[in-house]
């Protein structure tokens, strides 16, 4: 069954949508070498010219895949209107809730580690539109809150590195090497962003409470 929303799109657009899936899920599973057009056509059901016509070049394939799989301005969007009321723990529960839940899809992440093995430009491409500007954004952030008494003095851009670790970490545990879970994704969530901002905090500084605790 379709989803809903796709009822409003055109036989192009799912056509298209199609291929991107296709694409992503054989890239994931054999890599950007081990992976060729005529098997991205074979998967999603169509011939390979009109792979093609909906993608010239690769680099197109790859732009689309990424704003698929890796649509980073909504959760930018719902970061930045709780940061501009500097509720800290919110921003990071944001952030690391967004990757760590049920259901999350490991392709992204799979896409990613290929390409970066591979020597691919999608390695690239993702760090340089995407995840550079998330870094610097979270690291802007720190800083802010540093420079206004909160968070006490420590490199801004390390600190949001060691936390999209932690998050990354995580995925590559449960996504990659299959660790299964020891508790649920709430509280997996809630404990990393009370250990990581209470490294952050200068001692006194107040700490909400209502946070899970670790087992």
């Amino acid at each position: 069954m379709k989803p809903t929303n796709a009822l409003s799109r055109n036989p192009g657009q799912d056509r298209q949508a199609s291929l991107i899936s296709s694409a992503a899920s054989l890239f994931a599973a054999k890599g950007f070498k081990g992976t060729t057009t005529k098997a991205i056509a074979r998967a999603a059901g169509v011939s390979e010219a009109l792979v093609f016509k909906y993608f010239p070049t690769k680099r197109a394939l790859y732009t689309a895949i990424l704003a698929e799989k890796a649509p980073l301005s909504e959760l930018l969007h719902a970061v930045e209107e709780v940061a501009r009321k500097r509720d800290d723990q919110r921003v990071f529960t944001l952030i690391a809730g967004y990757r760590i839940r049920p259901g999350a899809d490991p392709t992204m992440l799979r896409l990613l580690l290929f390409s970066a093995l591979e020597g691919h430009e999608l390695a690239d491409m993702f760090f340089g539109k995407q995840h550079r500007v998330f870094y610097d954004y979270l690291a802007g952030y720190i800083r802010t809150r540093i420079e206004e008494g909160a968070f006490r003095e420590i490199d801004p851009l390390l600190a949001a590195r060691a936390f999209i670790g932690m998050v990354v970490h995580h995925r590559l545990l449960h996504e990659i090497f299959d660790v299964p879970l020891h508790c649920p994704h709430k509280e997996i969530v809630s404990t990393y962003v009370e250990l990581f901002l209470n490294g952050l905090r200068h001692s006194s500084t107040p700490r909400k409470r209502g946070l899970s605790r670790v087992r």
